[in-house]
């Protein structure tokens, strides 16, 4: 039974499934759009929904700060870091969720995979 099990499985082990998302992460953030497949698009639109809004406390709150960006270590590589707390808190200040969207593109060929471009509005 799967009780109170969320999340996609994405075919890994779950420190594998953490790596692959902590690396798409660090992507979408230093390239701002990524094609993936849907499964691994729609797995990540959370994540960098809570990043970007610890990113935003980061650089409005000075006695969080270190706080937060301890916290953002854990998801994100070091360089996203500080691409995310400079650019995407003044970027994102008006806004407070819906930081990214999906587009649906046509299958891979080699494999039929559905495949998605995810990008930040």
């Amino acid at each position: 039974m799967k009780h109170r099990h969320t999340g996609r499985v994405l075919s890994r082990g779950r420190n594998q499934r953490r790596a692959l998302i902590k690396t798409l992460l660090g992507s979408l953030v230093l390239h701002e759009s990524i094609t993936t497949t849907e499964a691994k698009a729609k797995e990540i639109k959370d994540s960098v929904d809570q990043v970007i809004g610890k990113a935003k406390v980061a650089r409005t709150d000075a006695s969080r700060r270190v706080a937060m960006i301890r916290e953002l270590r854990k998801k994100l590589p070091v360089v996203a870091i500080e691409k995310l707390v400079s650019d995407f808190g003044a970027r994102f200040d008006a806004r407070q969720s819906g930081y990214t969207r999906i587009v649906k593109i046509d299958a891979r060929k080699s494999d039929g995979a559905r495949m998605a471009i995810i990008e930040f509005v």
